[in-house]
Parts: structure tokens; C-alpha cells; sequence
């Protein structure tokens, strides 16, 4: 058995993000072609494009802000130009921001993380969905995180809108379940990516002595868990939170 991707399109929000460029290249690996969502950083979007493209996978860079409509529903008319009908979205992108107390969080910081966790999969969802209907087959996968379960101090705008895009999963997986359509969440630990290999930080022994495994993910455990959703092998599995994060977070039954 394997994660067999052939003839599938797949979109990656934040694609050039440290996470986003993992999944996107896991994906191709699985034989996926690839629509490359970026805000700002065009030069790291076109080196990942040439990078996929010498798998033999098609790729497109699209920009936006899809914390708006009007763009999610023009990314996926670009795409569709390009590379046809998406089958497998992967919302990534999260807006950054301050992390501090509840009495000291800017509000605004609260908007936006409602709009990049919330408002980004529902603008999605209204853009790419519609033809995973049509086609009776879909993969939606989100990015969520261990701390929307753990609820720690200084990460009140964070864990309020992951959690809100958590309930808009559960109940999109019902809405769209009678189409073969899953909907899907990744839940990552405090991941190794490469800037932190780059840089050769010290172990956060604090942080791995929570943890059963004992250390932490890496980000191509993240990215080969999203590629297991994107697959048929992951036909029969809807509405659920992922954590891939060693045993640190284990949901309650």
C-alpha cells in the first residue's frame, strides 16, 4: 500500500511558510500537481514552483488574502485556468501576531486570528467544495495545533480562533459527508522545521519531558500525515483532530 496521488490537484495555503513548503513537497512526492497560495513572499513561491516542477508535477503560484471572498474565489478560478479542479485543500496559512495575557491582547489580534482560522477555511470551503460535489470526492484538510487543547496562558487569540475553526470542521465533515467529501484536522506539537535545524537550538527539555515520545515532531511527520488524509486510504475517516505531536495532547473520548 501507498499514499498514491496521481491526477489529483492539490492547493497549499501559506505554502511558503516552514510547514507549507514541507506538505507541498510531500504532496508532489505522492504524485499530486500543486497550486502554491502565497501572500507576500513571490521569490520562495516561484523557487518551490521549480522545485515540484522537477518531480514531473505541474505547479501554479496564486496570490491573496483569502481571509476574503472575492480572492479565495478568484485564487480558484486561476487555479482551475491552470491545472483544472482542485481535489485536496490544505488550510494552512495562519496570520502571526503577539503573544500576551488576555488583559493585555490587542482585540484586533482576536479579529484576525478569527479570520485566518475561521474565515479563511469558509471562504475555501465556499470556493473549492462546490466541485468535490460535483466530482462526489474531496479532500479538506486543516492545520490546527496541540495548544487548542491545551489552553495556555499568553495564547488567547490563537486557541480562541483554532478552536473556532475546530467546530466549523466538525460540522462542515456532516454537511458534506454524503458527497465522499472528508474534512479533516492536523494538529502539530511544537514542530522542528528548518529554520530550527538551521540554527541547531537546544533541546527545550521542559517541553519533551511532556511529551511521551520524548522530543519533539518534525515537520515531515506533519506533512506525512496530511498526505495520509489526502489519500484513499483515509477514505473512511471525517470530522476528526489529528494531533501529531508525540502523545502530548491525547483528545478525550
Amino acid at each position: 500500500m501507498q499514499l498514491d496521488l496521481s491526477g489529483k490537484t492539490a492547493l497549499v495555503t501559506g505554502a511558503t511558510g516552514q510547514l507549507g513548503r514541507v506538505m507541498a513537497r510531500t504532496l508532489a512526492a505522492c504524485g499530486a500537481n500543486l497550486a502554491l497560495h502565497y501572500i507576500n513572499n513571490e521569490k520562495k513561491a516561484e523557487e518551490l514552483k521549480d522545485e515540484i516542477e522537477t518531480l514531473g508535477r505541474q505547479a501554479v503560484i496564486v496570490q491573496g488574502d483569502i481571509t476574503k471572498q472575492d480572492t479565495a474565489f478568484q485564487i480558484r478560478d486561476e487555479i482551475q485556468h491552470k491545472l483544472g479542479g482542485v481535489d485536496i485543500v490544505v488550510a494552512n496559512a495562519v496570520i502571526q501576531y503577539e503573544w500576551t495575557t488576555v488583559l493585555d491582547q490587542d482585540p484586533a489580534d482576536y479579529l484576525s486570528q478569527f479570520e485566518s482560522c475561521v474565515m479563511q477555511s469558509v471562504f475555501l470551503a465556499k470556493a473549492f467544495i462546490p466541485y468535490m460535489q460535483h466530482m462526489r470526492s474531496g479532500r479538506f484538510i486543516g492545520i490546527n495545533t496541540e495548544c487548542a487543547m491545551q489552553n495556555f496562558a499568553h495564547q488567547s487569540a490563537y486557541t480562541a480562533g483554532k478552536r473556532g475553526m475546530d467546530g466549523l470542521y466538525r460540522v462542515l465533515a456532516k454537511e458534506v459527508g454524503e458527497y465522499q467529501i472528508t474534512v479533516n484536522q492536523v494538529a502539530p506539537g511544537w514542530t522542528i522545521s528548518e529554520r530550527d535545524r538551521g540554527n541547531e537550538p537546544a533541546q527545550d527539555e521542559a517541553y519533551t519531558r511532556t511529551v511521551p515520545l520524548k522530543r519533539r515532531g518534525e515537520d515531515q511527520e506533519i506533512a506525512n500525515a496530511v498526505a495520509f488524509l489526502a489519500s484513499d486510504l483515509s477514505s473512511f475517516i471525517t470530522g476528526a483532530y489529528i494531533p501529531v505531536s508525540g502523545g502530548n495532547v491525547m483528545p478525550a473520548i
